[in-house]
C-alpha cells in the first residue's frame, strides 16, 4: 500500500472480530516499531505484547469492569492482540550521561520534555500505520490511572518502565462504539498550520 494511502485509511477501531492475528505480522508490526527515532539513539521504549485469551482477559480484568461491558468494551474485548507500549526516563537520563552527550549527571531538569514519552508514542503511531499496511485495525488508548498498579501488577512490569497506553489489534468488525470523528470536523490545515510566524 502506497504510504499515502496508510495515512489516509488510519482510523481508531473499537470493534473486533475473534480472528486471530498472525504472528508473522505481529512481528513486522513490532520491528517497525523499533524503527522509530529516539534521542541520542536511546532506544528507551518495550512492548509489552499480549496476544493469548487468557492475557488479553487478564487485561480487561484490570482495566475495566468486565462483568457489566458498555458497548466501547464489548467490542475492544474482542481483540485478539494488546500491546502496551512502555517508556524508560532511566534510559534516557542514562545514555545523556555518557561521555559522547556531554552532561556528566542524569538530572531530568536537562529536559524540557519528556523524550521518553515522546519516542515511544512514535513507536506507537508505527505500530499503528503498520496495522493498516497489514490490513488490520487498531485502537490506541489510555490505562485509566487508578488501573496502572494493577496492570504493572498483572503483568510484572518493572519500575523502570512506565505504560503510556495500550493499543488492541485484530480484524475489524462492523458496528461497535462511534468514535469522535462522527461527532467532530477535522480542524482544517490552515487553522493548524503557521508559515513564518504564528
Amino acid at each position: 500500500m502506497e504510504f499515502s494511502e496508510v495515512v489516509r485509511r488510519r482510523k481508531m477501531v473499537r470493534s473486533y472480530t475473534s480472528d486471530p492475528v498472525d504472528p508473522e505480522v505481529l512481528d513486522r508490526i513490532l520491528h517497525n516499531a523499533t524503527r522509530a527515532p529516539s534521542a541520542g539513539f536511546s532506544q528507551g521504549w518495550a512492548f509489552l505484547v499480549l496476544d493469548t485469551p487468557e492475557d488479553v482477559r487478564r487485561y480487561w480484568e484490570a482495566t475495566a469492569d468486565v462483568d457489566d461491558p458498555d458497548e466501547w468494551l464489548t467490542g475492544m474485548m474482542q481483540a485478539p492482540v494488546i500491546i502496551v507500549p512502555c517508556s524508560s526516563k532511566a534510559a534516557y537520563l542514562d545514555r545523556y550521561a555518557e561521555k559522547d552527550k556531554g552532561w556528566t549527571d542524569r538530572d531530568e531538569a536537562h529536559w524540557p520534555m519528556p523524550f521518553w514519552h515522546m519516542d515511544t508514542a512514535m513507536a506507537t503511531m508505527l505500530i499503528l500505520q503498520t496495522v493498516v499496511d497489514e490490513g488490520l485495525g487498531a485502537l490506541y488508548f489510555g490505562i485509566p490511572p487508578e488501573a496502572d498498579a494493577a496492570v504493572r501488577s498483572s503483568f510484572d512490569i518493572p519500575d523502570t518502565f512506565d505504560p503510556i497506553g495500550a493499543v488492541t489489534i485484530g480484524h475489524p468488525a462492523s458496528g461497535g462504539a462511534k468514535g469522535s470523528p462522527t461527532r467532530r470536523r477535522r480542524t482544517p490545515l490552515e487553522d493548524v498550520v503557521h508559515r513564518g510566524r504564528w
